[in-house]
């Protein structure tokens, strides 16, 4: 049985044929020009070089050097991968500003910002910003030095324990400023003027981009509006996880059994969200805090002498839950548990070490900001980062959920589920067999069904049959 939930292979190799189409064209000359002259409208000075142009998992950006010493940067959201993309930059743009406005964290600083409208030859949204001159970034200094580009990156086993802490204190005193941005509702953020910031738009995630890139999520099935509320919020992604299962044709499950388990664990997910067991009651109504999902180490920079000078790539940052603040970050092993070589046990055992020395220099990071007036006792993270972890959805609701919420169970994991039918009633397990017939013959046609673009706002710069 499938430890998680995998992606669509079929969806997935769509979005990599309109991206990889779509970043080629952008080499021709003609592209490359009209990219120079609009970064130069709009950065003072004399250019001396436009770079080569750099493409990350949801983004290519163009740098151009000037004479001056400084240097700009562009980016595009990159179609087939972005879901939505104006949305993406709209939000970034706000949560930058607001990160600018009210913390010390170093940031990108935005010069100019548009639709796809106002982008040259209808690029796509863009965002224009000033360059952060760096040695490279936090992810690589972290990475096993003997590990290929190519190869997913994995904590140095061999690190030096006084440079570990010392990034590791960086690191920890922007978690405590993000935890201190208190805010009204959970989604992304909206500037309303120059000094003035509201909660008016859904919390865009990484996690929903990818339920439709990924999980061929109808986009009608996402949330619209924020929430006032915890317990609201967790019901919605509870029903995603359901809406996930169901919708994703290709890949989701492995045998009749293995789509019984995940149904389980979902109707089982649901009922503790509409309970409101997920949640302790004096987070509630919030405030809520800012949390970027893809925080990472790659997305932080830093120069010669280990010191950060800016953390980028801020698209996926929303008001969000107080306990999402107080989970353990997963990067401290720079690969996620899912993913880990030898197993998600092996990346718990070697992850419970490295949690120990993070812990340790956070604690040490919210003294002296107590000390100095900069934070309160009731603000510290390193308590509830002992007691809370919340990674890929099937491994830690068997592992870490079911027993909690539930009781012991003596049946090995992978069986689990088995013992926990009957908690679905009749009705549930009668849905559950007709989920399990559905799926198993969707795994005999293996066809698409995909929503690559938004409508009338992004499409690849050359045509693509889907």
């Amino acid at each position: 049985m499938q430890k998680r939930m995998c992606f669509d292979d079929v969806a997935w190799e769509q979005s990599e044929t309109i991206s990889d189409a779509w970043v080629a064209e952008l080499f021709q000359t003609d592209n490359l020009r009209a990219i120079g002259d609009f970064i130069v409208r709009h950065r003072k000075g004399v250019p001396a070089e436009l770079c080569q142009p750099r493409a990350g998992a949801f983004n290519v950006s163009f740098r151009m050097r000037f004479e001056d010493g400084g240097s700009a940067l562009i980016r595009f959201p990159k179609p087939g991968a972005t879901m939505f993309p104006e949305e993406k930059v709209r939000n970034e743009v706000a949560v930058i500003k607001y990160i600018q406005e009210y913390t010390s964290i170093s940031v990108p600083f935005i010069l100019h910002w548009g639709t796809k409208k106002e982008s040259p030859l209808n690029l796509g949204p863009f965002i224009l910003m000033g360059y952060i001159d760096h040695d490279t970034d936090l992810g690589t200094a972290l990475n096993t030095p003997t590990l290929s580009i190519e190869e997913c990156p994995i904590l140095d086993p061999s690190i030096d324990i006084d440079k570990l802490e010392m990034l590791y204190k960086q690191l920890a005193d922007i978690l405590l400023q993000l935890s201190q941005l208190s805010l009204p509702r959970i989604g992304s953020l909206a500037q309303m003027n120059d000094f003035t910031w509201d909660v008016r738009h859904r919390p865009l995630s990484i996690g929903m981009n990818e339920l439709v890139r990924l999980g061929t999520l109808p986009r009608s099935t996402l949330p619209t509006d924020t929430f006032k509320t915890t317990s609201s919020y967790f019901k919605a992604l509870a029903d995603l996880h359901c809406a996930h299962l169901s919708h994703q044709r290709n890949d989701a499950v492995d045998s009749a059994n293995d789509c019984r388990r995940k149904f389980v664990a979902r109707q089982l997910f649901s009922r503790l969200a509409r309970e409101g067991r997920l949640t302790h009651s004096t987070n509630e109504h919030g405030p809520f805090r800012l949390w970027c999902d893809d925080l990472r180490p790659s997305n932080v920079l830093i120069n010669k002498d280990l010191q950060i000078v800016g953390v980028i790539d801020w698209e996926f940052t929303y008001a969000a839950p107080a306990e999402f603040s107080h989970a353990p970050p997963w990067w401290l092993l720079l690969e996620q548990p899912e993913y880990w070589p030898d197993g998600i046990e092996a990346w718990a055992e070697a992850y419970e070490s490295r949690l120990h020395t993070f812990l340790k220099v956070l604690a040490e990071r919210e003294e002296i900001a107590i000390q100095q007036g900069r934070l309160r006792q009731e603000g510290r993270l390193s308590g509830c980062m002992r007691q809370s972890w919340n990674f890929a959805f099937d491994a830690v609701f068997w592992k870490k959920l079911d027993n909690r919420f539930f009781g012991p169970c003596t049946v090995a994991e992978e069986d689990r589920w088995e013992e926990r039918i009957g908690l679905l009633g009749e009705e549930g397990i009668r849905c559950m067999e007709q989920v399990v017939g559905k799926k198993l013959g969707q795994m005999e046609t293996r066809a698409l069904s995909w929503e690559p673009e938004e409508v009338d706002t992004v499409k690849p710069i050359i045509s693509l049959s889907t």
